[in-house]
This record gives C-alpha cells, sequence and structure tokens, in this order.
C-alpha cells in the first residue's frame, strides 16, 4: 500500500465535522459492524494536511508542515513556494505544477513518487 492510501478524514464535500476521521459505519445481517474507517486516496488531503500544519504537528515528522495560515501575514511568496516544495519532498512528494504568485489563486499539483 502507498502513502497515497490511507484512512480518510472529512473534507468540505462530506457531512460532518472537518478534518475529523471519516466513518461509513456497515454492519452484517446479524447487526455487527463489519467494518466503519473509510480507506481511500489520501493524496490531496495529505497535501491540505502539510500546508495547514506547523512544525511540531506531526508527532512522527516534527519538522514537517509548512502552517499556510502565516502567510497572510507575509509577503514573501516565493518563501512560501520553497517551503512548499521541501515539506511536500520530505512526506516523498514531487511537485509538478505549483502556482503561489498571488494569494487570490493557489494550485499545487503533486504525486507520491
Amino acid at each position: 500500500m502507498g502513502k497515497d492510501i490511507g484512512i480518510q478524514v472529512v473534507d468540505n464535500l462530506d457531512e460532518g465535522v472537518v478534518m475529523d476521521i471519516k466513518i461509513d459505519v456497515i454492519k452484517d445481517s446479524d447487526g455487527k459492524i463489519m467494518s466503519g474507517l473509510v480507506i481511500g486516496n489520501t493524496l490531496n488531503q495529505n497535501k491540505a494536511l502539510i500546508l495547514i500544519a506547523h512544525p511540531n504537528d506531526f508527532k512522527y515528522s516534527p519538522t514537517l508542515g509548512v502552517g499556510i495560515e502565516d502567510i497572510a501575514l507575509s509577503s514573501e511568496l516565493l518563501e512560501y513556494r520553497h517551503k512548499i516544495r521541501e515539506q511536500f519532498s520530505m512526506d516523498g512528494m514531487k511537485i509538478t505544477k505549483l502556482d503561489l504568485y498571488s494569494l487570490d489563486r493557489i494550485s499545487i499539483e503533486a504525486k507520491y513518487e
């Protein structure tokens, strides 16, 4: 299983609290729970989590995290482009397109190597 497959979190298209673990309870004919956690492609949620997180937010990767919310306090978009490339690379992603030249539109295309 690759790094882009794992437990899903609730996004803005789902019901529930965004970033909570996504649960879809499936029961057998006797009413016993057979599964509940939703497993699927995590590439986009991993990109979002790395962008949102600050260093020390991930216990097992304490240096991982861009802290994108701080960009509003900065005019150095070049610094954030470098930071995004560095942090995605640390997680094993290769960026194929990074459009961050204004705060009006941010686009990142990346995939795990």
